[in-house]
């Protein structure tokens, strides 16, 4: 029986989940997905679900992609109604957005040239707007923005930031930033973009943590940087907490280059 690969696009709300990948009795958003794609296909289909990023307990997606080999004969039946079924099938906290056939070179984690979040921070005096409180951080100091741009521009570039990471066994902490900015939106929040071609376990949670205490004036703008000589984490850097942050974009190169971006990006993780 053959298969389909095809590209998921995936938003959901991170509150009551405890992170993307599936879990052992934890409520996982991957775990979720499959349960509805299994009640579709059958639960001894192989699917072999390649999620872009991984984001932990807590955090948010707008833009999360995926990737899975689906029954050929199933998608026959299925092709102008699965969107459709899996809205019906999965929990109103996760959705599946598009569904698209895509070459079998394609690679949602490993085809991936940058994926981009967005952590929301409030630094009004009453806190975050109460239906934006499971995606806003409050914070309780005054924040100021050209301090926190001063600090975000050391830290962008190709560089080794394990002072910021939680480091894995055999895996590099090189990455390379092409995007770090702070804006105010028009309802007074803070919200900072960070771009990378990949991110290591609890990077941007660790980068926001440092340049907030920079932004609400205990830290000069050059210290964050001054970390990125450090070859372990620093314990003066505080991990932001998870609900401010969303995964708001996964970009892709052309589709003639999906295999050799892959293979690029699987010789420098190793």
């Amino acid at each position: 029986m053959g298969s389909i690969r095809l590209r998921l696009d995936v938003s959901y709300d991170g509150a009551d989940f405890s992170g993307w990948a599936a879990q052992p009795a934890r409520r996982t958003v991957a775990g979720v997905l499959i349960l509805a794609l299994e009640r579709l296909v059958g639960a001894d289909t192989p699917l072999g679900l390649t999620v872009a990023g991984r984001t932990d307990a807590g955090v948010h997606a707008t833009g999360q992609v995926c990737h899975l080999d689906f029954p050929l004969d199933a998608w026959g039946e299925l092709e102008g109604t699965l969107l459709r079924r899996l809205a019906a099938l999965m929990p109103p906290d996760a959705r599946v957005r598009a569904i698209t056939p895509v070459p079998e070179t394609f690679d949602a984690r490993f085809s991936a040239t940058f994926r981009r979040y967005e952590y929301r921070v409030a630094d009004t005096p009453w806190g975050p707007e109460p239906l934006r409180r499971h995606d806003t951080l409050g914070w309780v100091r005054p924040l100021d923005l050209d301090r926190l741009n001063a600090a975000a521009a050391g830290l962008v570039g190709e560089h080794d930031y394990a002072a910021y990471c939680k480091r894995k066994e055999h895996a590099t902490t090189v990455r390379a930033i092409t995007r770090l900015d702070w804006r105010r939106d028009p309802d007074g929040v803070c919200v900072a973009t960070v771009q990378a071609d990949a991110f290591c376990q609890s990077m941007v949670r660790s980068l926001v943590g440092a340049m907030l205490t920079v932004g609400d004036g205990r830290r000069e703008p050059s210290w964050p940087a001054t970390l990125l000589t450090l070859r372990e984490r620093s314990s003066e850097v505080t991990v932001a907490p998870a609900h401010g942050l969303t995964l708001v974009a996964v970009g892709y190169a052309e589709e003639a280059d999906y295999a050799a971006r892959a293979e690029a990006t699987r010789r420098l993780r190793a």
